[in-house]
């Protein structure tokens, strides 16, 4: 049976939709906030998110203001009078008269173990800096950004091949028991809230475009990681004979190497072997610039790239190592 604590749901993304689930299976939800329906594909028709989705299938009542910000959508809230606020991957700052609204206050869940990762992107940062595990934490919603104080965590191991695509499945499916936990917690007086450290605060500012562009210059493994943290959005890409090459998927030889980065070693069947600055990033599938994305023993059967052509510049041969 449901518990009668009235909780409003606010999120977007895919990491938010099986939180929803969840919540919805144990508590009487009264609403869900989401982002409005934006123009997405090709044909750039209106696509509603993950969380709108699955509010239609739980028949919950959906709300989609363009501003959170906005004084009738705060008011709106009010009427509800919800007990809970819930947060997960909303997209829009919340602001404090909204989160004065409900009497047990406004909970996060956020993808990392807080204070690392601060931020719109903990997911793909994780994945890119390096680290060897990362997980979700819940928190006491206040007007800084992820600064409140923590409930509950849970860690999460990052795997050698994980993407953010990946990543963000495992982490929602944690978040997913861990925000049941939290409120049973709190309902039962078991679960404190605990200040941040501010001196341990990392952050994971928003991605953008740019951030995709491979420097052939770093090492192949820190490559290889960007590569997995950038997938889906926005992507990785470097340039090859002036046309955009899209890099979705590689493997790391770190075989010690005087090539020049970004050099194409080696073409083969099994992928493209580029020097960087220290090993080897082997390219395993990959889009160039107006054609399709493919695996590269089919990309190298339809596209002239061999040795020596190098990658980032203008497509033209190699003419050796640089000079110390």
């Amino acid at each position: 049976m449901k518990r009668p604590l009235s909780i409003l749901f606010m999120g977007t993304s895919e990491f938010a939709a099986p939180i929803l689930q969840s919540l919805s299976g144990h508590y009487q939800l009264i609403a869900v906030v989401t982002q409005p329906d934006r123009p997405r594909g090709r044909g750039r028709g209106l696509a509603m998110s993950k969380v709108k989705e699955c509010a239609l299938e739980l028949n919950i009542p959906v709300l989609q203001p363009e501003r959170v910000r906005d004084p009738a959508f705060v008011d709106e809230i009010r009427g509800l009078k919800p007990c809970l606020i819930v947060v997960a991957a909303y997209g829009q700052i919340l602001p404090g008269d909204l989160l004065e609204v409900p009497e047990m206050g406004c909970i996060n869940v956020h993808a990392s173990l807080l204070p690392k990762y601060r931020g719109a992107a903990p997911i793909n940062w994780a994945i890119a800096r390096g680290e060897c595990k990362t997980g979700v934490t819940t928190m006491l919603m206040d007007a800084g950004m992820d600064t409140g104080p923590t409930l509950l965590s849970r860690a999460v191991p990052i795997e050698l091949e994980d993407t953010a695509t990946s990543l963000q499945g495992k982490l929602a499916e944690a978040g997913a028991e861990i925000i049941v936990e939290t409120i049973e917690g709190l309902e039962q007086g078991n679960v404190q809230p605990i200040p941040q450290d501010p001196r341990e605060a990392t952050y994971a500012p928003p991605l953008k475009k740019e951030d995709g562009r491979i420097d052939w210059g770093q090492p192949a493994r820190v490559l290889h990681r960007r590569i997995r943290a950038l997938t889906p959005w926005p992507g990785t890409f470097t340039h090859l004979g002036g046309r955009i090459l899209k890099i979705f998927s590689a493997e790391v030889d770190e075989t010690p190497q005087n090539q020049n980065p970004g050099c194409i070693v080696d073409v083969g069947q099994e992928g493209i072997r580029v020097a960087t600055g220290e090993g080897y990033l082997i390219l395993k599938e990959i889009q160039l610039e107006g054609k399709k994305r493919l695996p590269v023993r089919e990309f190298v059967l339809g596209h002239a790239v061999e040795p020596g052509m190098m990658l980032g510049f203008s497509g033209i041969r190699d003419q050796g190592p640089a000079s110390a």
